[in-house]
């Protein structure tokens, strides 16, 4: 089963409206066995990546920037045939946590048919997004919680969990 654009716009409102819901459920979760939220977390997240293709939607792309560290920022660089001064200068800021961000959004290198124009150089933030994937998933629940905002991926996953675990 694909999603359409129409249906990803749903997705997104309905995050927006269930945030606090979504809040609430996501801290009852630190009190499960974290092996066990991994395992069911993992699941879900291939099953959702097989319904999701993240270039109907790109939202991620359209309204974050990811942190990026030095090595992001040279690899960058280099993909562009930039000195990492100059790549500095042009794209990126530094936030309040003292990491790279773009200046702007949406990413200045996402394309108009929503693919990544430095892709095989993307900063490892974006390569790990929407970090529904990774081990000891308890440690970023708020994180989690923030990007069901922005995902519908992560959306539909906690909408998975939340049903699952009460």
């Amino acid at each position: 089963m694909s999603y359409t654009k129409r249906s990803l716009d749903k997705l997104k409102a309905k995050a927006q409206s269930d945030y606090l819901c979504t809040k609430k459920a996501l801290s009852r979760l630190r009190k499960m066995n974290p092996r066990k939220l991994d395992d069911l977390i993992h699941a879900s997240h291939e099953a959702e990546f097989e319904k999701i293709d993240c270039l109907e939607c790109a939202n991620c792309c359209k309204t974050i920037s990811p942190a990026m560290n030095e090595a992001d920022v040279r690899r960058l660089a280099i993909a562009l045939k930039r000195k990492t001064s100059d790549f500095i200068d042009e794209f990126l800021l530094l936030d309040t946590d003292g990491d790279f961000v773009f200046k702007t959004s949406p990413c200045p290198f996402l394309l108009e048919d929503n693919m990544c124009q430095v892709y095989p150089s993307r900063p490892k933030a974006c390569r790990e997004y929407p970090h529904t994937d990774r081990k000891r998933f308890y440690q970023i629940l708020d994180l989690t919680a923030k990007n069901t905002k922005v995902c519908p991926v992560v959306f539909n996953i906690v909408e998975y969990i939340k049903k699952s675990t009460t």
